[in-house]
């Protein structure tokens, strides 16, 4: 490690959800490249219930917290500058329709008031898309805000060698829970019209269950997929990402899915417009039309050098701006402005690369 770098220590509640994976990733990021990086995981009950969670200690090599707007002040350390991410856009006004009432409350009056209270201790403060920004500062607390994007690690989502056979349907692929807030009930009547010479793989498993009574024939249960080694093979052998997700912070199994060279059939809206650049490395359709997504997915299928085309600049893409190596080198850069006793050339070492 090099002495002269900052050290980032990372409190962070396991929730079993896409920020875990963010905090490890950044963490083994962080770590090749020479920056010292450790978490400090902490049960998921110190989410609602924090008075019953002991307050961690930072280690005395440490010189910032990076934490979850999430995380409760009770944990916020008081002798290191923070660095404070933001990731979802639950606030958001047009997230309140697929809420129940309880998870409702539970946003509104104890996420909300934390992530309040969050941005007003933390030295810097990070969001994960423009719209992510946004939504906060309008529904939570108006602070400077840098965006840095997740990252995604392009040696690992990367395209595979398998190449659809003439006669094979066009095969389409979704990734995410089974949720109204995803587009699920969209993935029906996109199916039912595109008919024969199409397919669509979908992570269902048992939430699935009580809706396959309206599928038609063309949609394949794959059940939810068990680390990335599972999503990267299932990528390899799709055609394509239909992703009709109605509220995204970031987009994460969008940016991997262009990393394996899937153009994206995306809804327009929320951060989604950030990630799948329309007509160029994917495409975006307006909300909840389903004619849309058909004629767009017909159009992918039967145009294969305009297919050709997209696959390779939507890689192209998150190479450019959605890759590890840019997200690691901007959170050292600002660890490195955050904590003024770090000099600037330690700066140095992250300009290798990966």
């Amino acid at each position: 490690m090099n002495a002269t770098a900052p050290a980032i220590w990372f409190p962070t509640v396991r929730t079993g959800t896409g920020t875990d994976v963010f905090t490890e990733r950044l963490v083994a990021g962080l770590l090749q490249h020479g920056i010292r990086a450790e978490i400090t995981w902490l049960p998921l009950r110190a989410e609602y219930a924090p008075w019953t969670v002991a307050i961690p200690q930072p280690p005395p090599w440490a010189t910032v917290a990076h934490i979850n707007t999430w995380l409760h002040t009770r944990f916020i350390p008081r002798g290191l500058p923070v660095v404070a991410t933001i990731h979802h856009a639950v606030h958001h006004p047009g997230a309140s329709a697929y809420k129940g009432p309880l998870r409702a409350g539970y946003h509104r009056w104890w996420i909300a008031p934390n992530e309040r209270r969050v941005l007003r201790q933390a030295q810097r403060a990070v969001a994960v898309s423009q719209f992510v920004a946004d939504s906060a500062r309008h529904s939570l607390l108006d602070v400077p805000m840098q965006v840095i994007y997740n990252g995604v690690d392009t040696s690992f989502f990367c395209p595979g060698t398998d190449q659809r056979q003439p006669g094979e349907p066009f095969k389409l692929l979704f990734v995410g829970g089974w949720k109204t807030l995803k587009g699920v009930d969209l993935l029906f009547p996109i199916l039912h019209q595109l008919g024969e010479g199409f397919v669509l793989h979908y992570t269902g498993g048992p939430a699935a269950e009580k809706d396959k009574a309206k599928m038609p024939p063309n949609m394949i249960d794959i059940g939810r997929l068990q680390g990335d080694a599972a999503v990267v093979a299932e990528m390899q052998s799709a055609d394509a990402l239909l992703f009709p997700s109605r509220s995204e912070g970031f987009g994460l199994v969008a940016a991997e899915a262009m990393a394996c060279g899937l153009p994206v059939l995306a809804m327009r809206s929320t951060s989604l417009v950030e990630v799948v650049a329309d007509g160029q490395t994917g495409m975006l359709c307006p909300p909840d039309d389903v004619t849309g997504f058909v004629t767009a997915i017909r159009r992918l299928a039967m145009e294969p050098d305009w297919y050709a085309q997209l696959a390779r600049a939507a890689r192209d893409r998150v190479i450019q701006y959605f890759s590890e190596n840019v997200m690691i080198n901007a959170y050292v850069q600002l660890y490195s402005s955050t904590c003024n006793h770090c000099p600037s050339q330690s700066l140095a070492i992250v300009n290798q690369g990966f």
